[in-house]
């Protein structure tokens, strides 16, 4: 049976699974790039994994935070070397750096997973309150990844309301990884801190990613608003030239 023969309900209904099978491809696809997939995640793990095991077996602060600097070094040459993007692996590199530069300056191996513990903390409050006052902070992150900027604020109200709820998902994560973690940083010792941060590395990760596919997934398509400029300046382009063959035409006759 050809699309013609076909009744209208079901070429409509033919019509809408392909549209939100193109919207959850391009959903999944704008995730892995602005949050690195799985494979930038772990890279972010290595460093961290790399400083407690070898602090859980010498007890050395400058062994480990070497280490765990270099093998994050390594991960960008690598990356830069099969020309990979390298966002994720750079901002990798300044994290285990910070981390490296505030134990080596205080002395307490601990100290190494302080700035993230803060960055994480500072994000989820972030997260939470912009989702509060209507500014979902991942709308700014992935409106420009999406091509629609922040067009979802006033012309695409369903957009909004699954960019607020990711949002809230990201910062309740957050938060509560926060809540386990600062904790652990005053009671526990830095082995034992550092293997927990390991072991919430990845699953909450996950989790707020697939939460934020789940909502955006059925959420309206985003308006490309690039593609309304791009529209917008060749109307005015034809629109010029119009007015100027019509011009050269009236000066022709006259």
């Amino acid at each position: 049976m050809t699309s013609v023969d076909k009744p209208t309900d079901q070429v409509r209904q033919e019509g809408d699974s392909q549209q939100d099978s193109d919207t959850k491809a391009v959903t999944q696809a704008a995730l892995l790039d602005a949050f690195g997939g799985v494979r930038g995640t772990v890279e972010t793990m290595v460093p961290g994994l790399l400083f407690v095991m070898i602090y859980t077996v010498n007890r050395d602060l400058h062994s480990a935070a070497i280490a765990a600097l270099s093998v994050s070094v390594l991960l960008v040459i690598v990356r830069l070397a099969r020309r990979d993007t390298v966002k994720h692996a750079f901002s990798g590199v300044f994290g285990v750096a910070v981390g490296v530069a505030f134990a080596l300056f205080t002395g307490n191996a601990k100290d190494f997973y302080l700035p993230g513990m803060v960055y994480g903390l500072g994000l989820g409050l972030a997260f939470f309150v912009s989702a509060l006052v209507g500014y979902p902070l991942l709308g700014i992150l992935l409106g420009p990844i999406f091509r629609e900027n922040l067009s979802w604020r006033t012309r695409n109200p369903g957009r909004k309301k699954a960019y607020v709820k990711a949002s809230f998902a990201w910062g309740t994560i957050f938060l509560a990884k926060a809540a386990i973690l600062f904790p652990l940083y005053w009671w526990a010792d830095t082995a034992q801190l550092g293997w927990v941060l390991i072991a919430l590395k990845l699953p909450p990760m996950v989790l707020a990613v697939y939460f934020t596919w789940l909502f955006l997934a059925k959420a309206p398509p985003p308006i490309d608003v690039f593609a309304e400029m791009e529209a917008e300046e060749l109307a005015e382009q034809a629109a010029k030239a119009a007015t100027e063959r019509a011009a050269a035409a009236e000066r022709g006759e006259a």
